[in-house]
């Protein structure tokens, strides 16, 4: 049990009244969808890339990656530069045909691109993601955490608080309410792991001491194809979840889709990139040290509040519980936004578009108070899959390589038709959604003599499957017609960078911050390896 003192106890309440003074104060005003949806397309790149961060950093980080870096070690460290290389082809190859679109939503695009029985598929399929899986997983943890620090709350009740928190001022700031308290959050985030690092390893005797009592199959960032956690061929599943995770779900996507310009927008991806590397030292070595120093800690989700409370004087012990209360929030509010947002933009504006922005920004709010009462029903539940990481892995897995599959073939060759898109979405998802059955819910699948398939090798069969029905349906009928695609497919020339200042050329065009960032996270690798 986290021990808290009075001191401790002020230091959360103050956090609090701050972050929701913040969400008000930044939110007031918001006249229509526009504003409350997109920010009025008015982000910074470093709004855009402190958000991605904070968002991220909360039930499947704070919570849900150091359990798993104290369960399986340095090879959840894939899950990181993944994202950080997946950023990377966001920032240079799919953001400047998703602005120039002008998007509200990313199933927008499929629409535009295919038709509508795309758009209102994955619209739909999102939405359920969203709520029984960010969202409700968002719940989750910061459940987790609330009713470590205070027993007397049951789990149900501690998500119940939480979503009363956070929604609050999602339900009434919109986007930029979000945004605005994920940059103070994200901050808090950093400063507050960052401690835990430095006090940690003093702890355990230095880095030498740490990889010393340590077996070697946590210390390794590569594991054998047969390994139960992540083998490394499985590392192309990954990389496939990342691209559903970072650019083709809206929870992540729409602060791309809210910033000021295609260069600011680019930034912010790659500043997020970025800000994925350091957390081999924020999340994974944490995670790692609580091997050593908490062994028989019963609940890997409960390594941070724990560490926390073993390493940090009071007051301070507080601010990082504080702060990994943030982390939750950040990613609880931008799913709410997100799932809001598709609801209202997807399905509202296009059968009923005569509705006025005022109107369809009190429908937002509406639906958003009904998102938080379904979540909180929902996110007990989770307790029932053992981990949070393991629960967030074995949903996606079979689900969202179908997705990819479709926006990357729209994205990349014109000659994909959308008949291929919608029988691709159905089939595919039929597919991945039997599979799960079969083999993570029923059992069904070892009973009957078969031996297991790693998720990760799952999604990339389904992928491939995906790919192979989008290729075959398209040749049994025409494209569209070229013009008809015009901005809707990449081309060579969305390359070129926005016009800057000479002097200032080299060091703001992003395909040298993209070039740089590469380079970084493959120095990372190669050290690890």
């Amino acid at each position: 049990m986290v021990e808290l003192t009075s001191l401790d106890l002020t230091v959360i309440g103050g956090y609090f009244v701050v972050v929701l003074a913040i969400g008000f104060w930044v939110g007031r005003g918001e006249r229509d969808a526009f504003d409350y949806f997109l920010a009025t397309r008015s982000l910074p790149w470093a709004l855009v890339g402190l958000s991605f961060y904070a968002s991220n950093m909360s039930g499947a980080s704070f919570v849900g990656l150091m359990g798993a870096a104290y369960e399986h070690g340095m090879v959840v460290f894939n899950y990181e530069w993944t994202a950080t290389l997946v950023l990377v082809f966001f920032a240079v190859f799919m953001l400047p045909v998703f602005l120039r679109a002008r998007l509200f939503t990313l199933p927008e695009y499929l629409e535009a691109r295919f038709d509508w029985r795309s758009r209102w598929a994955y619209a739909g399929l999102t939405i359920l993601t969203l709520i029984f899986i960010d969202i409700a997983g968002a719940l989750y943890a910061g459940g987790v955490v609330i009713s470590t620090m205070f027993p007397r709350f049951g789990l149900w009740q501690a998500s119940a608080a939480l979503a009363i928190l956070a929604g609050s001022y999602t339900l009434f700031g919109g986007l930029r309410s979000v945004v605005a308290t994920d940059a103070l959050q994200a901050v808090l985030m950093i400063a507050g792991a960052g401690l835990i690092f430095v006090l940690g390893l003093q702890e355990v005797g230095g880095w030498q001491a740490l990889m010393g009592a340590l077996d070697d199959s946590k210390t390794r960032l590569i594991l054998p194809p047969d390994n139960d956690f992540l083998p490394w061929p499985g590392i192309a599943g990954v990389l496939l979840l990342g691209f559903y995770y970072w650019t083709l779900n809206q929870y992540f996507a729409q602060r791309a889709l809210a910033a000021r310009s295609l260069d600011e927008a680019r930034k912010g991806a790659l500043f997020g990139g970025l800000l994925k590397l350091p957390n081999l030292f924020f999340m994974i070595l944490p995670g790692m040290m609580a091997i050593v120093l908490l062994p028989d800690l019963n609940n890997a989700d409960k390594v941070f509040p724990s560490l926390a409370a073993k390493l940090l004087p009071t007051g301070l012990r507080g601010l990082m519980l504080a702060a990994l209360i943030a982390a939750i929030m950040s990613s609880l509010d931008s799913a709410l936004n997100a799932a809001a947002s598709l609801l209202t933009m997807d399905f509202i504006r296009p059968m009923r578009p005569q509705t006025s922005g005022r109107t369809l920004l009190a429908v937002g709010r509406i639906f958003t108070a009904i998102l938080i009462v379904m979540a909180t029903l929902y996110a007990p539940v989770i307790e029932r899959f053992g981990s949070l990481f393991q629960y967030f892995q074995a949903t996606l897995s079979y689900i969202v390589p179908t997705i990819v599959a479709v926006y990357l073939g729209g994205l990349f060759w014109h000659r994909f038709t959308p008949a291929s898109a919608i029988w691709t979405i159905v089939t595919g998802l039929t597919l991945g959604i039997s599979l799960f059955l079969l083999q993570e819910v029923t059992g069904i699948w070892s009973a009957v003599g078969l031996p297991p398939v790693h998720f990760s090798y799952m999604a990339v069969i389904i992928f491939l499957f995906a790919v192979f029905v989008l290729a075959l349906v398209s040749t049994l009928g025409a494209p569209r017609p070229k013009e008809e695609l015009a901005g809707l497919t990449f081309s060579w020339g969305d390359m070129r960078p926005e016009r800057q200042p000479a002097r200032l050329r080299w060091v703001s065009d992003y395909r040298v911050l993209a070039a740089a960032l590469l380079v970084l996270m493959t120095s990372v690798i190669v050290a690890l390896w």
